[in-house]
């Protein structure tokens, strides 16, 4: 009698006991004693590690940002400083035409603000002006730009201009 029966394929006898069930090559632990060494790693410590390298990179983030952020401010303070000044001259009296990027004076007479093209230590004995207040110059964009002023009482505000 001839036996009908199809032959069993060959079982590999390392594969029916493991675990793992695919390529040797996919597995994730060794799965002969030539495999190659491959160890578990630490959870904890790769979290540990990302997090302190993100609040690090975070932080030098933050502080160029914060960096960034002073520089605004500083300029924002500068234009409210020009646009101060500006409005001051605009008010004061001047009996000619300002020039873009020319050298004027501001003075202070009886309370009222006066636009000269004399500097203070132009006038030698005969300063007729109670205060100089600033050396400006006209900017094309119309505004002033302080380039010098006399040195602010203690009691004054830094950057900050009063009569």
């Amino acid at each position: 009698m001839i036996d009908n029966k199809e032959p069993k394929p060959f079982v590999d006898p390392k594969k029916t006991d493991s675990i793992f069930k695919g390529e040797d090559k996919l597995s994730p632990y060794p799965t002969s004693i030539s495999s190659p060494i491959i160890k578990p790693e630490d959870k904890r410590l790769i979290k540990g590690t990302a997090l302190e390298s993100m609040h690090k990179n975070a932080e030098q983030q933050i502080a160029m940002l914060r960096k960034q952020a002073d520089l605004i401010m500083q300029q924002a303070r500068a234009i409210e400083k020009r646009i101060e000044i500006s409005t001051r001259i605009y008010q004061a009296e001047f009996g000619f035409q300002p020039v873009s990027g020319g050298l004027y004076h501001l003075y202070e007479k009886e309370n009222k603000e006066i636009l000269s093209l004399i500097g203070p230590h132009e006038w030698g004995a005969n300063f007729p002006y109670d205060k100089w207040i600033a050396t400006v110059s006209l900017l094309g964009d119309k505004t002033w730009e302080i380039l010098a002023s006399p040195p602010a009482p203690l009691h004054e505000e830094r950057g900050v201009i009063t009569t």
